[in-house]
């Protein structure tokens, strides 16, 4: 399983998000120094999810790192994150 897949199918069951997006950004950091060169070492990611109501940043954060322990110890060299509750004002 890819890593995007894998990212994907963690938060749609840890989270049950109304919205969730898993872009792969590694293709603009392919001649970066830090870039692995796996194809599967930058993403971004929104998700908006009820478990977020009342939670501050910090613990959206936390909660989707505990998610994705494995694949940040794994090869994921940066995971950009826009965590929202419904309602909340979603830019990306």
């Amino acid at each position: 399983m890819s890593k995007e897949a894998a990212i994907r199918q963690k938060l749609m069951v840890g989270l049950e998000p109304t919205r969730l997006d898993v872009i792969n950004e590694s293709e603009l950091h392919a001649g970066h120094r830090s870039s692995p060169g796996t194809g599967e070492s930058h993403f971004r990611i929104v998700v908006v999810t009820p478990r977020f109501a009342g939670q501050s940043r910090l613990q959206r954060h936390r909660a989707i790192n505990e998610l994705l322990a494995d694949e940040l110890a794994g090869g994921i060299h940066a995971l950009a994150v826009h965590a929202y509750a419904p309602g909340e004002h979603v830019e990306h």
